[in-house]
């Protein structure tokens, strides 16, 4: 290769080398503040796990832009629906789902659907656990159910996140499979939830993990069995006993019910295939931090993670699941 011809190849490389070092890591990126809509109260799942996301991301530097968290909680979770829904084609705006995702449009008939919004992630699956306070005297589950059956109906109070939800739906299956009604008892947020049984304003609750576990290793509340078909596989002690795997299924302590919660990422209307992929690198980035791992094992989470197809299948399954869920106990719109 002659002298001249070297030099120009090199030049070339030299070239490409600057043009990727300065172009954009992404063929999209936010310019603005990324707004992480919470369709639900402050303290419960799904707005811990929003802020934890904030905060990772901020302190490992993860976006260009910061994350602001708001919750829109009005309706069950249907203003955030709403608000992200008629925000078409701003890709500044995410939100993280619960299951209320199908159970509100269900419940209430307002106009919303999960396909109106571009699925991005599952990020995990969340857990319920049935709590009650550490003064009562049900050591175990089968305690709890034999203190139920013994009672009048409607004697016992289970507090919830909202109504027609996935707490009421739970505690009609548990009704269902007892023989016997309970008081339900709506509040705001599962936050609301754990402190409503810590001041032993109502009997049991069926919170998830992250909403009561401080207040377990405090020593107030006592889980008594996990929604779920087998146990949790998390084994640090969480108090100077228990671990969530010491936690029996349900189902083995004589409490057939077992259903768990999603927590998704969506983004509005609209968004681009590189919008998209843009926050689901940014949420891969986020699961391989330790923190996360360790966020996972305190609120006892199940690591399941899907996108693309499998996500949407998932969903479209989960959508159906839930209406006969609110069929059976009474609580479609129509």
């Amino acid at each position: 290769m002659k002298l001249t011809s070297m030099v120009r190849a090199a030049q070339g490389a030299v070239a490409l080398a600057l043009a990727a070092a300065i172009a954009p890591a992404f063929a999209w990126e936010p310019t603005k503040p990324i707004e992480f809509v919470v369709p639900a109260g402050t303290g419960g799942g799904a707005d811990q796990m929003a802020r934890f996301i904030q905060g990772v991301a901020a302190k490992n530097k993860l976006t260009s832009q910061p994350i602001i968290v708001v919750n829109k909680s009005g309706g069950a979770g249907a203003e955030g629906f709403l608000d992200v829904k008629s925000d078409k084609g701003n890709p500044h705006k995410i939100i993280i789902t619960l299951s209320n995702l199908f159970t509100t449009p269900l419940a209430t008939g307002v106009p919303f659907v999960w396909r109106d919004l571009t699925p991005v992630s599952m990020l995990a699956l969340d857990q319920f656990v049935l709590w009650v306070h550490a003064d009562t005297p049900y050591k175990t589950t089968a305690d709890y159910l034999a203190a139920i059956k013994a009672a009048p109906d409607k004697t016992f109070k289970m507090g919830g996140t909202g109504s027609k939800q996935e707490d009421q739906i739970i505690t009609v299956l548990l009704e269902k499979t007892l023989g016997k009604k309970l008081i339900y008892i709506p509040l705001k947020g599962g936050g609301d939830v754990a402190v409503q049984l810590v001041g032993k304003h109502i009997d049991s609750t069926v919170n998830n993990p992250i909403e009561a576990d401080n207040h377990w290793r405090s020593g107030a509340l006592r889980p008594l069995c996990v929604f779920d078909k087998e146990r949790l596989p998390y084994k640090n002690k969480m108090t100077a006993t228990q671990a969530w795997s010491d936690i029996p299924t349900c189902e083995s302590a004589g409490l057939p019910v077992d259903y768990l919660m999603l927590r998704g990422i969506f983004m509005t209307p609209g968004a681009t295939e590189d919008q998209v992929k843009y926050y689901l690198d940014l949420f891969q980035k986020v699961r391989a931090l330790p923190e996360w791992k360790a966020f996972m094992e305190e609120g006892a989470f199940k690591q399941t993670t899907l996108s693309g197809k499998e996500y949407v299948d998932w969903l479209t399954k989960a959508e159906q699941q839930h209406r006969d869920l609110m069929k059976e106990a009474g609580f479609l719109a129509n």
